[in-house]
């Protein structure tokens, strides 16, 4: 049976020591220990930790490595690399093959895939899926969106904030999550 695959958002310049990382590694392995695959980006940092904790865990790690990243090398901690050949391409192929997404300390990109596949959800285009915000640090940028921009409570009601990984994993594992039919 395939598991459902949990895609992890999260920065780049995060590393070993730092709390964001461990944050990830904690986070990828409870999801492995769940029954849940682990996707991410496929590199450094928040995807190292989250892929790494995951693989230790004995789980199953896919990355989603880019083209135009060519000088930069996957982490090892991939069972799985799926190769695209643009960031749009990236961001959209997560965002349909992805059972559930969580979010997690990150800059620029990481921005860019959460609104990418919020506005998805939002349109409709990826069903009804889990999408967790991990960490105190999304609670002022939702503010801001709620105060500064035109997107209405029903945009609100497809995010779920919470504090921890734990607190993540046990959202996810509340519901009944089944791998879509494409990743079968």
């Amino acid at each position: 049976m395939t598991r459902p695959l949990v895609i992890v958002f999260g920065g780049s310049r995060v590393y070993p020591g730092d709390d964001a990382y461990e944050e990830a590694y904690r986070l990828g392995a409870l999801l492995a220990r769940a029954g849940f695959t682990v996707g991410s980006g496929g590199y450094q940092g928040v995807m190292e930790a989250v892929s790494r904790g995951a693989r230790e865990a004995g789980g199953h790690v896919v990355g989603y490595t880019c083209d135009i990243f060519e000088d930069v090398e996957p982490n090892p901690w991939l069972s799985e690399e799926r190769r695209t050949r643009t960031l749009t391409e990236r961001i959209e192929r997560m965002a349909q093959e992805g059972d559930a997404f969580i979010a997690l300390h990150g800059g620029i990109g990481t921005l860019a895939e959460l609104t990418v596949v919020w506005n998805l959800l939002l349109l409709d285009h990826l069903g009804s899926k889990p999408f967790l915000l991990v960490g105190d640090e999304w609670l002022p940028l939702l503010e801001t969106f709620r105060e500064h921009t035109q997107m209405g409570s029903s945009a609100f009601q497809l995010v779920t904030p919470v504090a921890t990984p734990e607190e993540a994993v046990a959202y996810l594992q509340a519901r009944d999550l089944r791998p879509e039919e494409a990743d079968a």
